[in-house]
């Protein structure tokens, strides 16, 4: 599958790095963030992935209605665990599935989609907690980030591009 390589390179990266924090920097509450974790931040990615796969097995994907499981957010080895959970379970053949939303009350909306277009939204997601992480691992840390932390591929590939010229 195209989209296991991009999904795996950004676990990758969100891994390693939970590898180089101390448990206290991964549960401290960033003022920046809004008083959020980089823990929290990382069990937000991880629970839209499981949400997806568990979705994937029954046909309806609601993200709202995913489980929060806050020991990942409180235990940076949990969620290295959880990381390795995520790669393992990605080759799955694209089928169709349904989105469930709701907005408000007694708002619910389900709309048509399929396990790659949720992939792909997820990789997307997943870049956007990510670079609120970097913003807190800038203020907060000394740990030096590779360049396409947080930075969606589309915005890497127009940056070589403008480095091309």
């Amino acid at each position: 599958m195209v989209l296991q390589q991009p999904v795996n390179e950004l676990l990758l990266q969100l891994k390693e790095l939970l590898l180089a924090l101390s448990n206290q920097e991964y549960t401290k509450a960033i003022p920046v963030l809004s008083g959020a974790s980089i823990g929290a931040h990382t069990r937000h990615v991880i629970e839209l992935f499981q949400e997806l796969f568990s979705g994937y097995e029954v046909g309806n994907v609601n993200y709202e209605a995913r489980k929060r499981d806050y020991l990942i957010e409180s235990n940076q080895h949990i969620g290295i665990e959880k990381l390795d959970e995520l790669n393992s379970l990605l080759q799955k053949p694209d089928k169709s599935l349904q989105l469930i939303s709701e907005y408000g009350i007694d708002n619910q909306v389900i709309v048509a989609t399929n396990y790659y277009r949720e992939l792909i939204y997820n990789i997307e997601h997943a870049v956007h907690h990510m670079a609120l992480i970097r913003v807190a691992i800038i203020t907060e840390t000394n740990i030096s980030l590779p360049n396409s932390f947080g930075v969606a591929s589309s915005t890497l590939k127009f940056r070589e591009s403008k480095c091309a010229q």
